[in-house]
């Protein structure tokens, strides 16, 4: 990792991005984030050209501590070699009735971010998709497709952790119905 981001300097930041995405769409407990992150995108490489073990564990420990304190579920994304399936704890398993599949993440097929949470999350498991409430993307590691169908773009007051570009998103219900309908305008998100 360049001498020029420290991995507190990473979790501080990534638990603070966490907490302004959750506030600024409504959040609550229960719900759920979906974390996408390429670690060569944050050290200055290019994606998938030099994982760093050190900037994913960082990631996960400020998402971490960000889930805990909020009560909310997250799903950390591999990369393409593993069709972009997710980790989660066995808990979000049985909380959202998801079902695992048979696979190790690894720096070469997941990608640091998951191997890490693998390593971390007590009783780590990994499915093929969620339908999340809300995201952070760190370095584009396109994670749309894991949101609730209504994806609302959100821009955060950091836009970068260390080189990597933030893309945050939050989900709200779909409008359904037309002119004559009537929309409940207490939920942000579902």
């Amino acid at each position: 990792m360049s001498t020029a981001y420290d991995s507190a300097t990473i979790s501080l930041t990534v638990y603070a991005l966490a907490q302004e995405l959750y506030e600024r769409g409504g959040h609550r407990a229960g719900e759920m984030l979906v974390v996408g992150a390429s670690t060569s995108e944050v050290v200055g490489r290019s994606i998938g050209q030099g994982g760093a073990q050190d900037v994913g564990q960082a990631i996960v420990e400020g998402i971490q501590k960000f889930a805990a304190e909020r009560h909310c579920a997250v799903a950390y994304q591999c990369c393409e070699h593993l069709n972009r399936a997710l980790v989660v704890s066995a808990t979000v398993v049985e909380r959202y009735a998801l079902e695992c599949v048979s696979v190790v993440p690894v720096p070469t097929a997941g990608g640091m971010l998951a191997t890490q949470a693998y390593a971390t999350i007590p009783e780590a498991k990994v499915v093929e998709c969620v339908r999340a409430h809300f995201a952070l993307d760190i370095g584009e590691t396109l994670i749309g497709m894991h949101l609730r169908a209504v994806a609302v773009p959100v821009r955060l007051s950091v836009r970068q952790v260390g080189q990597a570009r933030i893309t945050a998103a939050t989900t709200r219900p779909k409008l359904i119905g037309g002119a004559r309908a009537v929309y409940d305008t207490r939920e942000t998100s579902s």
